[in-house]
């Protein structure tokens, strides 16, 4: 059965963007993020296109997300656990080869135990604080991780793959805690390899990170946002990229209603005049933000309307004016802008968030379709 609103997900896109970040990233390799259903896009699908674009890697939230990924075929290229929690299924994760991040002593020596119950080495990436003060380990408790690490290598349970951070400001380019944190990787990175480590990669850069600082990409780029064609940093514009999903919606309903019509809940909109209304069955149970209401345009018989009135759980009205439009039609909520229509972007500065919120709050009950040569390859409809 169709379901009256779906997102289309082009895949060609995806796969385009990481070859363009390939191209930016100046020889390091690419981990494509794809964790909370790939930023809304769909785990598996957008796994395998940004693979098809020269992707090299993959990077997930959390252990979850690995596991589907290798239940789906994903397999023979690295999957990295950015996000790892204690309690967590670890030898299952380590007997299906998935890298996890690690930047604590009690989660390395569960890691470790995990590892030697599994019988093989768990590959992990230590996490250092630089400065973002969220997960990993500070200057000050890394000597003892790294040292850790080097006894669990040495027990045979665990391999160091990595050495990975996360930048703060990276979308703020003058922001000084770039530099300082540029500055703790290297010290941080050096006393491991010092200590004796030798990792495979060096890892900091975010989408923001590969695009505005060349001096970050050290031997891998971990694109996020970039990889579905959305910038990390609008005020800098788009540099290349294009977006993968365009919302849509069939009109349910059109009718004309007098001058002075209340509209939808609580009536924050009054029509000023005679007027056709149309109903568009899409609302904050679908990720329309409520708080749109009023605000957020979208493109309807090839003009832009304002939603008018609350967005509802499931729908939201747009004032067409004297305009035409049929129950059936399409109305194109957001999406890459080629026809006129919002782009993702445009809805998140009306709301003053970022792009990341508007399409990952898609919901799952909105069907993802995807679009485009890879699509067809892969037999999606």
């Amino acid at each position: 059965m169709r379901s009256p609103a779906e997102a289309r997900v082009d895949l060609d896109a995806i796969s385009d963007n990481i070859a363009l970040l390939r191209e930016r990233a100046g020889g390091a390799a690419v981990m494509a993020m794809v964790k909370a259903e790939a930023y809304g896009h769909g785990l598996v699908p957008a796994a395998r296109a940004a693979l098809a674009g020269g992707a090299t890697w993959i990077g997930v939230a959390r252990t979850a997300e690995a596991l589907r990924l290798r239940d789906a075929g994903v397999t023979g290229v690295p999957v990295l656990v950015c996000l790892s929690v204690p309690g967590e299924p670890y030898d299952e994760i380590v007997a299906r080869d998935v890298d996890l991040s690690v930047g604590s002593l009690p989660l390395l020596a569960e890691v470790a135990a995990a590892a030697e119950r599994a019988g093989r080495p768990a590959r992990v990436h230590l996490k250092a604080d630089t400065g973002m003060s969220r997960g990993g380990a500070a200057a000050a408790d890394w000597p003892a991780l790294v040292g850790a690490a080097l006894a669990a290598e040495a027990a045979g349970t665990v391999r160091v793959a990595g050495i990975m951070s996360h930048f703060a400001c990276a979308d703020e380019p003058d922001h000084p805690a770039n530099e300082r944190q540029l500055r703790a990787f290297v010290e941080m990175s050096e006393h491991a390899e010092k200590a004796g480590l030798r990792p495979e990669v060096r890892h900091l850069a975010n989408s923001a990170g590969a695009l505005l600082r060349p001096e970050a990409r050290f031997d891998l780029v971990r694109p996020g946002i970039a990889t579905y064609g959305l910038t990390p940093a609008p005020q800098l514009g788009t540099f290349g990229l294009r977006p993968a999903m365009t919302l849509v919606a069939d009109t349910a309903l059109v009718k004309r209603v007098p001058a002075g019509s209340g509209v939808s809940y609580g009536h924050t909109y009054t029509t000023e005049r005679e007027t056709t209304l149309a109903v568009v069955p899409a609302g904050y149970g679908d990720g329309v933000p409520r708080h749109g209401s009023n605000l957020l345009e979208v493109l309807a018989g090839g003009r832009r309307h304002r939603i008018a009135g609350r967005v509802c759980m499931d729908q939201f009205v747009i004032d067409l004016g004297d305009g035409a439009l049929a129950p059936g039609d399409e109305v194109v909520l957001f999406g890459p802008g080629d026809r006129g229509e919002p782009t993702a972007q445009e809805w998140a500065d009306a709301l003053g968030t970022i792009s990341y919120e508007i399409v990952t709050r898609i919901g799952a009950r909105v069907p993802r379709v995807y679009t485009g040569r890879l699509a067809e390859r892969e037999g999606h409809e």
